[in-house]
């Protein structure tokens, strides 16, 4: 979400001052896996993230040809070009598991809800920083319904 108003911010204002009046404002969506627990740190929230990674791979690596990929664009305009091209090249050359591996563990880091109560509170805020209205989680873990819980807390609360 830092790096939300350079990548997606010129291309919202544009589109606001032609969408109409009359409609509601428009949601913003972002999210990833949610595990909120003060245990989700260290080798365990790398363990967490690390589910995601072959997922992410496809989407930076495999969706589309290189030069015509929307995510690969994305990662890079988010600052993680070389990372990007990378994981892209490896992928498409059927090394799906270094692509993975290749995946930035930052931009998991900073896209997914992983961690203590604190930290989420903390990203949470970030992505309303940034304009997102509606957040999008898969919980992991043991309770989902309690991840949700948590979570509903933590929005009501900023």
């Amino acid at each position: 979400p830092e790096k939300f108003d350079k990548v997606w911010g010129k291309q919202l204002k544009a589109g606001t001052a032609k969408r109409s009046k009359d409609l509601k404002p428009l949601d913003i969506s972002a999210g990833g896996i949610l595990a909120i627990g003060e245990d989700n740190v260290g080798d365990t929230k790398a363990k967490i993230l690390n589910m995601v990674r072959p997922n992410s791979a496809l989407y930076i690596g495999g969706m589309g040809a290189r030069g015509k990929n929307f995510y690969n664009d994305i990662c890079s305009a988010y600052g993680y070009e070389a990372e990007a091209k990378l994981v892209q090249d490896l992928y498409l050359d059927g090394k799906k598991e270094e692509a993975a591996a290749a995946v930035p563990t930052e931009m998991l880091e900073l896209t997914n809800l992983v961690g203590p109560k604190s930290f989420i509170a903390e990203r949470v805020a970030a992505f309303k920083e940034a304009g997102v209205t509606v957040l999008s989680v898969n919980p992991v873990g043991p309770d989902a319904a309690k991840q949700v819980e948590i979570l509903r807390d933590i929005v009501d609360s900023i």
